[in-house]
């Protein structure tokens, strides 16, 4: 019987695979973390979630700051860029510093090494002895997609993870890209003086959510002063001077946009190329890990995890995958497929855009019957007294039983006020139950009492 150096080894340090090893050393397993990257931490602590919404605050406070008026209240704000990068850098450093402490505590091993398959069992290092293992966990992550346009990269353009490391702000910015990346770096942008445009391929912005939120979003952006152009395709870009130029067609048109600098915010892809995965037999489709229900890959002794295998490229997700991940190497005859039902999406833009199961859209995709209501915030008690008129929740109801089936705030603390509906979801709640629940007046939460109402009368 072949011996092994450990019983799992786990490729990358960042959300999924950190909530793989501490599961699995928790299980009593012999563990060990490879990680390859200069930088300990994952996207979510080094180059995501934590670093562009520190900075999204500090734009939502120097907003409200200048446009005080509706409280009668007077202020001008200024602001120091470097202050505000610092700040930033300050909390990122101690949120990677926490999790190196994690990694670093004796619990598994921590090896610094980029890691390349040489067989199904065996993983050599970029420096020091090849590693075995009985079972693997892939959880590499992501990086920046390339350019759709080999022109872009002769221009030269940011990238999303270069754009939190700017030392100073450009007068102008294209952005290339209607997500979620691309709208909060344009609201953040925007509101500390930049000239934003910004150029999407899709007719409405974060075309994954229904267009109604997108419209939300699109209506706010230009009355802060963001060009908004959507449904274009990229024909080419150049450089004259200190301008850079996109070209593109929108509605069959050419047109062109210049600003001084470029940001490409068209997503990331799956970091498996170094990993020589077909010397393990792992499959792949367009990078992507390839993984069943079970985060099992088409080799059964090795698991998957985060971003590197999707199909959801979300925190809370990739640590519940990692946690399955083992679950399902320790117990293979108990095995616990993962539930996307509760799955949740969040925009930090203000208004922020929140959703959990499903869409309206994808109910129509999917063919799933449903019935839906929703209720503005400009006529909800607490969101006038703070001003915050924009938006609306939604909430998607079975036709027949009542059960809610998704739930969307594009609104004041979206990001927030969505967890009601997924503690309701989680319990399997109805719309009548809901409807009955006591909400507090005045505050946000309640207004979700209102489309519960509406869609318990028509199932009644």
């Amino acid at each position: 019987m072949r011996t092994f150096d450990f019983d799992v080894a786990i490729i990358g340090g960042g959300s999924g695979g950190y909530a793989a090893a501490r599961t699995a050393a928790g299980a009593g397993l012999k563990t060990v973390v490879i990680e390859g990257g200069r930088e300990v931490g994952g996207l979510c602590i080094l180059r995501g979630c934590m670093p562009t919404k520190a900075l999204l605050y500090a734009a939502e406070v120097l907003h409200l700051a200048n446009h005080a008026q509706p409280w009668g209240l007077k202020s001008r704000a200024g602001f120091n860029f470097a202050q505000v990068m610092a700040r930033k850098d300050e909390l990122i450093k101690d949120f990677a510093e926490y999790r190196e402490k994690q990694l670093e505590d004796g619990r598994f091993g921590f090896i610094r090494a980029n890691a390349r398959f040489l067989d199904a069992h065996t993983v050599a290092l970029d420096q020091g002895q090849p590693v075995t293992a009985k079972h693997f966990v892939i959880a590499t992550g992501s990086r920046v997609a390339s350019a759709p346009l080999p022109a872009l990269a002769a221009i030269g353009y940011l990238t999303s993870d270069e754009a939190l490391t700017l030392k100073k702000l450009p007068k102008s910015l294209i952005i290339l890209g209607g997500g979620a990346i691309a709208c909060e770096f344009a609201q953040f942008f925007a509101r500390f003086g930049v000239q934003v445009t910004l150029i999407q391929r899709s007719p409405h912005l974060l075309k994954e959510f229904d267009d109604d939120a997108g419209a939300v979003i699109e209506t706010v952006f230009r009355r802060e002063g963001v060009t908004v152009l959507t449904g274009t395709k990229l024909t080419g870009a150049e450089k004259k001077g200190r301008l850079k130029t996109i070209h593109f067609e929108q509605a069959g048109q050419p047109l062109s946009a210049s600003a001084e600098e470029v940001l490409f915010a068209l997503g990331r892809v799956p970091n498996t190329d170094s990993l020589a995965l077909d010397q393990a037999g792992v499959q792949t489709e367009q990078g992507r890990v390839v993984a069943n229900g079970f985060m099992q890959t088409t080799a059964p002794h090795i698991y998957t995890a985060g971003d590197c295998t999707g199909p959801h490229e979300i925190v809370h997700i990739a640590i519940q995958q990692g946690e399955t991940a083992i679950h399902n190497l320790r117990h293979p005859r108990r095995k616990r497929a993962m539930d996307y039902r509760l799955l949740i999406s969040v925009v930090f833009t203000d208004p922020q855009v929140a959703v959990v199961g499903l869409t309206e859209k994808a109910a129509k995709a999917q063919g799933i019957s449903c019935i839906a209501a929703s209720y503005p915030f400009n006529d909800h008690g607490k969101s006038l007294i703070m001003e915050a008129k924009d938006g609306f929740v939604k909430l998607l109801a079975h036709p027949r039983t009542g059960e809610i089936l998704g739930g969307a705030c594009v609104g004041p603390a979206g990001g927030e006020l969505i967890h009601e509906i997924v503690t309701a979801m989680a319990k399997h709640m109805t719309v009548q139950e809901l409807a009955v629940t006591p909400h507090y007046h005045p505050t946000l939460a309640e207004i979700w009492t209102y489309p519960a109402e509406e869609l318990a009368e028509k199932i009644a």
